[in-house]
C-alpha cells in the first residue's frame, strides 16, 4: 500500500484520486491547502484525518509515502524538491516546472534522493495512444502532424473584465502554451522526438501571457504544426498524415476515437476500450515504479520531460512570453 498526500485542492486532485482509486495499491492520507477550512473540507471528503497547512510539516511527515502535487505551474519545482529531498516520491502534475533549469534541478533531486519523479500527464499510458503508437507504420512515410488543442477558457470572460486568474498570469507560469499547448508537445515529441528547428508565433493578452498561438516543429522528412488557444474553440480533431494515409484523433490529450483513412482502401477504426476515470493509468504507472525500486517511468521519463520543456521555452522564448521563474537559478 503506497500512502498518498496530495497538494492541492481543485477539480483535477478529485479527477487523480477517483481514478487512482481504482488501484489496490492506493491510500490517500493526507491533504495539503493553504487553508485549514479547505484543507478539511476537502479531506472530509475522503474521510481522511490527516491535514496539512504548511508544506515543510507535511514533507517531513511520516505518514505519507508519495506525493501527487496539483499547484500552481510556478510552484511545482520547489515543492517537488522540497518532498524528494524529504525522501517522498513525487507525481506532479504537467507541465512538470515552469522552464529547462527547474526540470534539470528535480531531475537532480530525484537521482540524489533515489525516490521516483514523474510528470502527471496521462496521455501516453491510454490505450488509445497507445494503439496510436502500434498504427503508426500503416500510414506509410509520415509527412505531417497537424495537433490541435484549442478550448475557450471558463475564465476569459472574467479576465476580459478586468479580473486576475492563475491561468493568465506569468507569475503562474502560466498561458495556453503551457497549459493546453503542452498536450500537443508531447503528444508530437513523444511520438517523433526533438525537431531540428521550431517556429513559434502566439497572441499575447495584457497580463503578459498567450493567450492562443501555434508552433512549427521541423524534422527531417516531416514537419508538425501544434495549434493551441484558450480564446477560442475549435472543432476540428487532430490528424497524423502519411503517404499511404491519414490517422485522425478526436481529442488530442484524451484520444478515444482513432480512424485511419487509407489512400486506396477505405477506413479503420483502431479505437481501444479506456477507463472512464482515466488517470488511473498515470497512477498505475508511479505506483508500480515505487514497488519496484525505479526512479523514472520508461514513457514518461525524466528525458522527454526535458525534451517538451526545452521546446516550450523555445517557443515562449520566440513569443516573448517570460515568466519571474525565468530569472530563477
Amino acid at each position: 500500500m503506497i500512502r498518498f498526500g496530495v497538494v492541492g485542492t481543485s477539480w483535477i486532485t478529485d479527477a487523480f484520486i477517483k481514478g487512482a482509486s481504482l488501484n489496490e495499491d492506493f491510500k490517500l492520507a493526507a491533504v495539503y491547502s493553504r487553508t485549514e477550512e479547505k484543507a478539511k473540507k476537502f479531506a472530509a471528503n475522503y474521510s481522511v484525518k490527516n491535514i496539512f497547512t504548511d508544506l515543510d510539516d507535511m514533507a517531513k511527515s511520516p505518514l505519507i509515502d508519495a506525493v501527487y502535487i496539483a499547484s500552481p505551474n510556478s510552484l511545482h519545482a520547489e515543492q517537488s524538491i522540497l518532498f524528494m529531498n524529504h525522501k517522498k516520491h513525487v507525481l506532479c502534475e504537467k507541465p512538470l516546472a515552469s522552464n529547462s533549469n527547474e526540470v534539470k534541478n528535480m531531475i537532480k533531486a530525484s537521482k540524489g534522493n533515489n525516490v521516483v519523479l514523474m510528470e502527471a500527464l496521462k496521455t501516453g499510458f491510454l490505450p488509445n495512444f497507445i494503439a496510436v503508437k502500434d498504427n503508426l507504420h500503416k500510414l506509410g512515410k509520415i509527412r505531417r502532424v497537424i495537433a490541435n488543442f484549442c478550448q475557450y477558457s471558463s475564465r476569459y470572460d472574467g479576465f476580459k473584465q478586468g479580473n486576475r486568474y492563475n491561468i493568465f498570469d506569468p507569475a503562474f507560469s502560466a498561458g495556453s502554451l503551457m497549459d493546453i499547448g503542452v498536450y500537443c508537445t508531447y503528444f508530437v515529441i513523444n511520438l517523433f522526438g526533438i525537431p531540428k528547428d521550431i517556429i513559434a508565433i502566439g497572441t499575447m493578452l495584457e497580463s503578459g501571457v498567450d493567450g492562443q498561438g501555434t508552433v512549427c516543429l521541423k524534422y527531417d522528412e516531416m514537419e508538425a504544426v501544434i495549434i493551441h488557444s484558450k480564446i477560442t474553440d475549435s472543432a476540428i480533431p487532430s490528424e497524423i498524415q502519411g503517404e499511404s494515409g491519414s490517422m485522425v484523433i478526436d481529442k488530442i490529450s484524451v484520444p478515444q476515437k482513432i480512424t485511419i483513412h487509407y489512400r486506396k482502401d477505405g477506413v479503420q477504426n483502431i479505437s481501444r476500450p479506456q477507463i472512464e476515470d482515466d488517470m488511473y493509468y498515470e497512477a498505475a504507472e508511479f505506483i508500480n515504479l515505487i514497488k519496484t525500486g525505479k526512479i523514472e517511468s520508461d514513457i514518461n521519463s525524466h528525458k522527454l520531460s526535458l525534451s517538451i520543456m526545452s521546446v516550450l521555452d523555445e517557443a515562449r522564448r520566440q513569443m516573448g512570453v517570460v515568466f519571474p521563474a525565468d530569472n530563477r537559478k
